[in-house]
C-alpha cells in the first residue's frame, strides 16, 4: 500500500535553494561538511535556523494549506540523518548541485528535493502523531488502507461499511477510531477530499459538469453548493477565462 504517491502527484513541489531567512527546509552539518539532519519548517512560527552549519537551504513549496498531509505536519520537522546514510547522500548531492550552478542545476534540485520530502514525510509517518489529523490517520495501519482507498479512488460512491471493510473493522469501531484519530468523520473527510481535488481540476479549465460528475456528485447543482460552501465562491469564478483568438 503507497500512503504518499496520490499526495505527491496531485500536488506540485517545487523545491528551490533560497536564502536562508526565506528558506523553510535546511540541512545542517556539524563539522560544517557532512549532513547530519534536515529541518523542515511547515509554517513560520520561529527563526528558521540550526545550531550547527547550515549546509544547505531551500524553499518548499507544496500547495500550502490545500495539501492535507502538509496541513497535518507539525510546525517543525526533524529528520536525523545519522541512521539514514543514503538520504545524507541525498542532501550532500543537492548540496553539490548548487554549489557547481552547472546547467540543469534546478531541475535536478527539484527532483533531487521531491526525493528528500518522500523520505521525510516517510519518517513521520513511522514515528505516527499524538494531534488528531491525516498524519496521524496514516500511521495507523488499518485506517490508513481505507484513507489510501479514498485518495485513490475519489470518485467511488463510498460507504462507511465499505470504508470499514477495508480498514478489517467494525463499522461502530471503524467510525469512532477515524473520528478520534484523523478528527473528522469519513464522510467528512472524502468530501473535504474531492472538494480539494475539485478546486485543482476546476482551476485547471475543467468543466463544472464534468467535475461534479468525476467527484460522485448528483449534479451540477449540488456540486457548486458544496463547493460554495467549502470555499466562500463558485466554482464557475475560478475557471480561468478562455483565451481570445486573434
Amino acid at each position: 500500500m503507497d500512503r504518499l504517491t496520490t499526495l505527491v502527484e496531485r500536488f506540485h513541489l517545487s523545491v528551490r535553494p533560497a536564502p536562508l531567512g526565506r528558506a523553510n527546509l535546511i540541512a545542517c552539518a556539524k563539522d560544517g561538511a557532512t549532513p547530519e539532519r534536515v529541518v523542515f519548517f511547515a509554517r513560520a512560527t520561529e527563526p528558521r535556523s540550526c545550531a550547527e552549519a547550515v549546509l544547505f537551504a531551500a524553499s518548499v513549496d507544496w500547495a500550502g494549506a490545500s495539501n492535507p498531509l502538509l496541513a497535518s505536519l507539525p510546525d517543525k520537522v526533524e529528520l536525523d540523518l545519522r541512521p539514514h546514510p543514503e538520504t545524507a547522500a541525498l542532501v550532500g548531492l543537492m548540496h553539490h548541485e548548487a554549489v557547481a550552478n552547472r546547467c540543469g542545476a534546478q531541475s535536478v534540485i527539484n527532483r533531487l528535493g521531491e526525493a528528500l520530502m518522500v523520505r521525510l514525510l516517510r519518517d513521520q509517518i513511522e514515528r505516527g502523531s499524538t494531534e488528531a489529523g491525516l498524519l496521524a490517520g496514516m500511521a495507523d495501519p488499518r485506517l490508513s488502507r481505507a484513507i489510501v482507498s479514498m485518495h485513490d479512488h475519489p470518485g467511488r460512491l463510498w460507504t462507511n461499511a465499505d470504508l470499514a471493510q477495508i480498514a478489517g473493522l467494525s463499522l461502530s469501531r471503524f467510525c469512532e477510531l477515524f473520528a478520534g484519530v484523523v478528527g473528522e468523520t469519513p464522510m467528512g473527510y472524502l468530501r473535504r477530499w474531492r472538494l480539494i481535488l475539485a478546486r485543482q481540476d476546476v482551476m485547471n479549465g475543467d468543466r463544472i459538469e464534468r467535475v461534479a460528475h468525476r467527484y460522485a456528485y448528483a449534479s451540477p447543482e449540488s456540486f457548486t453548493r458544496a463547493f460554495r460552501k467549502a470555499y466562500g465562491t463558485a466554482p464557475s469564478r475560478l475557471r480561468p477565462a478562455p483565451s481570445s483568438s486573434l
